[in-house]
């Protein structure tokens, strides 16, 4: 058996001669029982994802939630029996909501995926029959017409005008022509014009083709393969999370430890020591930084839902606040995916066309033939030559363009884009086809070996000949041509040819227009009516245009420190034009377009180099775009890759955050995706990123806010351990207070409002630590306050004659109110809370006010006391312990001004140093 690459490089009848198949008759049911029990169904492997048990069980797959549940077997040997309930009821909630948000995203994206059945119609035995597409074996003959989804690989034996889609597949924009030539092995997949492969869509005139490949080995399940083979990243969050967590583990461990041994060297009971280091271990473990993350990456996955960006896992949200390169698909993301004219020549003058897509809203603007300086807008009818070539464009045409109506609110069309492009560019001309007055007699189809399409029209009682096609095909039957005055004249065809090169050189598809008078008794078209005498017309140039709002995000990104590349399988010409336009190629830069052709034979340090310093690739295969993924995240990038195509998908996968479109994406793409975008627009993965940083900004408040809380816990144990006093805080207060004080103060966070110029700094460094030393050396003070105030209050309690409880609840009641001071604090880690507005988070002053109705309840609520062992406790008692409150905000306030200042000063001389070295 040939090389299952090489089909495209064998001649049809070499082909149909391997698998013993007779393009008339197709294959015997004996053949396709042989082949089926051979080759299998046609059919891709499904790789299923983890099951509900398993995402459950893997909820408490964490170092801190191992040391909670050694809390849970220790203190039930020792029959703490509430104190066993209330840590392993956090634990559990910690999983619930966990599990319950993973599970809700993948809800999501299950009810956007849809199940089609496709069919496939085949000759068996001399018989055509539509069969289901799993039916399909090696050597099958399938009938190809417009609007049959390819459902095999298969090697092209007849073609009539044949277009295909192939967009999902390989990135290319517009539909590929296909014939039967025998091409060069080393031909990449998008250049296999004479193959027809899975997945792709026939749009125009019809074909026969032998089934080369089926299942996994075609070029789908290849990538399918490739997806599943592909590895996926922790995310810069959970890294973080992960390395934060093996250093507590050890910590609180050595901690434990350490309070055992000094318990016992006191000569404290064992029962007591052992409460001790549980107690310790449980004050210094964040229990509610599970929980409170997971909700704080759910709100932030709400507010993207807002903006049109639909998560599916949730530190993806986090991921895009770090993110440092966008690797981005052009079709459909970054461009249109509708073909757009957007300048025309005729009669010596170039015309702009204003408007994008489908919708006919825009103008026509003569150019000044040099400068391409735009003057006032023309009226075509006053244009012979533009109102001739927009008029054949309309006539010489089978697509319709369909106007919004209830059920859609955007132009459709339906037939070719290329052609439909053309209607439009009628239309800003109010010439719309039903308006021409005109009728069509006869016709000849577009046909490849012609290029070249030509209808016989009755135009205001005249019968004309109208044609367009390509230059090469139009330009040598040509006598004439029209000038200004719409008069003809003989053909300058070195000057159109000129014309035709620059607008090749700005990456537009460019069609030519001619037409010629005939007899009102002529009725029908042939090719040798056309062969000579056609009076030119005129050209018309197009593009997928790049979307509006994409050319302001992708300015924005670079503002942000966020480089992007387009890696697109489009030609290398277009794709240049568009990162021009879109602002991706700067004129200053040294970069330049690679092919794919250019990777193939690079060695990894080349490859490295050349994925780093260019931002454009076109005509990338899908190994490509993984391999230009991995070499990014080698080099140290975030890599965010956006896709709509099977041939995205082993690239989404293996990215840290992969971007699939939600409208026009393959099922594919979107279930190796992390985010979809439910508008396909690459101005979403900017408002994404927007919103990233904007989520992680917050984390990093409710961890700087959180941190100090179990410091000080921490510390308090410790304390009363080595003075050999009683713990002023038990194991059941250190969870009341990190559970209900996350869950309703530090939660509050999550709702704070992006700060200004969040998208004016570079992107965070993935391999930095949450925690820099200057916050770190805040959360030392913040600890060492909280410690101060709560031991120092506990025993003053006990000097003036509180009980033991009583003395309990005003150290537990120190750390939630003077948490809830330094909530304020955290709102801004290096402002103050005045210049953020004390109001502009509604949602803090709700959460205090709850946990301060919880917090009496816990003090003078009977049940409670029994709970949770408090008492009630005096109004003075209160007092000082808001006044400490107070205090630790104060101090944290002056602290952070004092920062400040240094900062601004340090700056200033920075500049200063700067001005003095430019000067010398």
């Amino acid at each position: 058996m040939q090389d299952l690459k090489d089909w495209h490089s064998q001649h049809s009848e070499a082909v149909l001669k391997q698998f013993e198949a007779d393009p008339e008759r197709g294959l015997s049911p004996q053949q396709v029982d042989r082949q089926q029990a051979q080759f299998g169904p046609n059919a891709i492997t499904k790789h299923d994802g983890d099951g509900p048990l398993k995402r459950f069980a893997l909820q408490f797959h964490q170092p801190l939630v191992y040391i909670l549940l050694s809390a849970v077997v220790v203190t039930l040997a020792l029959q703490e029996w509430v104190d066993s309930i209330v840590i392993f009821a956090v634990v559990l909630l910690n999983a619930i909501i966990g599990f319950v948000q993973e599970s809700k995203a993948l809800n999501a994206i299950n009810a956007l995926s849809g199940s089609i059945k496709s069919t496939a119609t085949v000759i068996r035995d001399g018989v055509k029959s539509t069969i289901p597409a799993q039916q399909l074996v090696p050597g099958d003959i399938v009938l190809l017409q417009a609007g049959d989804k390819v459902t095999a690989d298969m090697r092209l034996v007849k073609v009539r005008d044949l277009q295909v889609d192939e967009s999902a597949l390989t990135g290319e924009s517009v539909p590929v022509e296909k014939n039967l030539e025998v091409l060069a092995k080393e031909a990449l997949l998008g250049d296999r014009q004479n193959m027809a492969f899975s997945s792709t869509l026939v749009v125009y005139g019809t074909g026969v083709g032998v089934v080369t490949e089926t299942g996994d080995n075609t070029e789908i399940g290849k990538i399918s393969e490739l997806i599943a083979t592909t590895p996926t990243l922790d995310t810069p969050l959970t890294k973080r999370i992960k390395q934060f967590s093996h250093v507590l583990l050890y910590a609180i461990v050595g901690l434990a430890a350490i309070t055992l041994l000094i318990g016992y060297l006191h000569g404290q009971p064992l029962l007591d020591s052992f409460m001790a280091a549980v107690a310790l271990a449980v004050g210094a473990i964040p229990e509610g930084l599970p929980a409170a993350v997971t909700i704080m990456l759910a709100i932030g996955v709400s507010r993207m839902a807002k903006r049109k960006a639909v998560i599916r896992n949730l530190p993806a949200v986090e991921t895009l606040g770090s993110t440092t390169i966008i690797c981005s698909d052009k079709t459909g993301t970054l461009t249109k995916n509708e073909m757009t004219v957007e300048q025309i020549y005729s009669g010596g003058q170039l015309y702009a066309v204003s408007g994008n897509g489908y919708d006919p809203e825009g103008e026509i603007q003569a150019q000044m033939p040099q400068s391409e300086l735009q003057s006032a807008t023309v009226d075509p009818s006053t244009q012979p030559g533009l109102y001739a070539t927009l008029r054949a464009g309309a006539l010489c045409n089978d697509a319709q363009l369909m106007a919004p109506d209830t059920q859609n609110a955007q132009w459709r069309i339906s037939g070719d884009p290329t052609e439909a492009a053309l209607l439009v560019s009628a239309h800003k001309a109010n010439m719309a086809s039903g308006s021409l007055n005109a009728k069509r007699v006869d016709c000849i189809p577009f046909q490849s070996e012609y290029q070249y399409m030509a209808t016989l029209d009755d135009v205001d009682d005249a019968r004309i000949i109208h044609m367009k096609g390509s230059i090469e095909s139009i330009l040598p039957k040509c006598q004439f041509m029209l000038n200004e005055q719409g008069a003809c004249v003989a053909l300058d065809q070195d000057t159109i040819e000129q014309q035709v090169e620059r607008l090749a050189a700005k990456g537009l598809r460019v069609l030519a227009f001619a037409s010629k008078a005939t007899s009102q008794d002529q009725t029908t078209l042939s090719h040798d009516d056309v062969a000579g005498e056609l009076v030119f017309l005129g050209l018309q140039a197009m593009i997928d245009p790049p979307r509006p709002e994409a050319i302001e995000a992708v300015a924005a990104c670079h503002r942000a420190g966020i480089r992007v590349k387009m890696i697109t399988g489009d030609h290398a010409l277009t794709a240049t034009s568009i990162a021009k336009q879109l602002g991706i190629i700067q004129p200053q830069s040294a970069g330049k377009t690679v092919t794919g052709y250019q990777l193939g034979d690079l060695s990894e340090h080349e490859f490295s180099d050349i994925a780093s310093n260019n931002d454009v690739f076109a005509r990338v295969s899908p190994e490509n775009k993984l391999q230009l993924v991995k070499s990014l995240q080698a080099e140290g990038h975030v890599v965010a890759m956006t896709g709509d195509g099977v041939n995205d998908a082993p690239a989404l996968r293996r990215a840290d955050i992969g971007v699939a479109m939600a409208l026009n994406g393959t099922e594919v793409a979107r279930d190796a995706s992390d985010m979809m975008l439910t508008d396909d627009n690459f101005a979403t993965v900017r408002a994404a990123v927007e919103e990233g940083r904007g989520v992680f900004d917050n984390l990093k408040k409710f961890i700087v806010w959180t941190l100090p809380t179990n410091g000080g816990e921490g510390l308090v144990i410790l304390l009363a351990v080595l003075l050999g006093v009683s713990l002023p805080l038990l194991p059941v207060h250190i969870l009341w207070v990190n559970m209900t004080t996350a869950i309703l103060l530090g939660l509050m966070l999550a709702f704070e409002p992006r700060e200004k110029g969040i998208m004016e700094r570079p992107p965070y460094d993935p391999d930095a630590p949450i925690i820099d030393r200057i916050l770190m050396w805040r959360i030392l003070l913040v600890s060492s306050l909280l410690c101060i105030t709560a031991f120092g209050l506990y025993e003053l309690e006990l000097m003036w004659g509180a009980t033991e409880a009583q003395a309990r609840t005003v150290a537990v009641a120190m750390f939630v109110v003077g948490e809830a001071f330094y909530l304020f604090n955290c709102r801004s880690l290096d402002r103050s809370v005045f210049s953020v507005g004390m109001f502009s988070n509604r949602w803090l002053w709700i959460g205090i006010a709850l946990m301060m109705a919880l917090q009496l309840l816990f003090t003078y609520q009977p049940l409670m006391n029994d709970w949770f062992q408090s008492a009630p406790i005096s109004l003075e008692a209160w007092l000082r312990v808001i006044a400490c409150g107070w205090l630790i905000s104060l101090i944290v306030g002056v602290e952070k001004h004092l920062r400040g200042r240094n900062k601004t000063s340090q700056a200033t001389s920075d500049t200063n140093t700067n001005r003095v070295s430019e000067s010398v």
